[in-house]
């Protein structure tokens, strides 16, 4: 009775600190960055060219009615024109999206990108076109990276064949992972010690179960973050935290109180010690996540 309600304010717990993170559409949502090399000193703006008309908000021009996102005369109308205009020959759309990127060398495209995409960029100074092969989004936040350095642009005239590689960023995601491992199992081998335990035996226990429950723990929540995204990682990371509460405080209840005396000998101690620690480095891990979003 006494593991239930445990468990159950566990539950309340999360909840509790979940809130502020999720509220229906302003979860987090896929994106793709592409950025571009070898394009120092030109002017351009960028935009991704669609399989399909529409993609969330965004639509090719003619979808809907009165669905124009510019005007004549309005700033950057000019530029959309010259979008709208292009004709590309697998029929790929324009979806009236695009960024001019001279000063950032990067083009984000953070709500509904389309799936399968051409890259498409415009040189307003020679009136010239430069565009992609076909690419598609394969992570929930897809990186490219291209390389344009040898692009020789012509007036009025359109390049093909722009080259983009994958850039997701693995190495910062690896240490990623060992920060968000370090940082739990010292916050509950500090815990440990506030709760008593402080025999080199117990922080043996604690120490190991905690190496290999967040191990596991944080190996599934990359690769659900990988693949699908913030708010996938935090639902997952709601229950996945309290399956780890379960499995600690069943290795707590059978190995802290063992050949421990006083308070340090009840499993009911030991099952409250594991609630607390994983409660205080959940809700630390959300405190920095809020501080530091592109390391936690």
């Amino acid at each position: 009775m006494r593991r239930k309600l445990l468990i159950i304010l566990c539950i309340i717990t999360f909840i509790i600190f979940v809130p502020s993170y999720v509220y229906g559409d302003i979860g987090p949502k896929p994106s793709v960055i592409v950025n571009f090399d070898g394009l120092e000193g030109e002017t351009y703006h960028v935009t991704l060219l669609s399989e399909k008309s529409s993609t969330g908000p965004y639509s090719a021009v003619g979808k809907f009615k009165g669905d124009e996102r510019y005007s004549e005369g309005e700033e950057g109308y000019e530029i959309w024109k010259k979008f709208v205009d292009y004709r590309d020959k697998d029929g790929y759309y324009f979806l009236q999206f695009f960024r001019d990127c001279t000063e950032t060398s990067e083009f984000k495209w953070t709500y509904y990108p389309p799936q399968k995409f051409k890259i498409l960029i415009y040189f307003p100074e020679s009136d010239s076109f430069a565009v992609s092969k076909v690419y598609e989004r394969y992570a929930f936040d897809s990186y490219y990276k291209a390389d344009l350095s040898n692009v020789e642009l012509k007036p009025l005239s359109t390049f093909e064949g722009i080259v983009a590689v994958k850039n997701y960023n693995f190495a910062k995601e690896i240490i990623s992972l060992f920060l968000r491992i370090i940082a739990t199992i010292a916050i509950e081998v500090l815990v440990a010690l506030l709760f008593g335990y402080r025999a080199k035996r117990q922080l043996h226990i604690v120490l190991i179960t905690n190496i290999a429950t967040q191990t596991i723990l944080n190996i599934i929540l990359n690769t659900v973050n990988y693949y699908y995204g913030g708010l996938a990682f935090l639902f997952s990371y709601l229950l996945a935290e309290i399956v780890v509460f379960i499995v600690e405080a069943s290795v707590y209840a059978k190995l802290l109180t063992k050949d421990s005396t006083g308070r340090l000998s009840k499993k009911g101690y030991a099952v409250l010690y594991a609630f607390v620690a994983n409660a205080t480095s959940f809700f630390i891990g959300i405190q920095i996540a809020k501080l530091i979003p592109g390391i936690f």
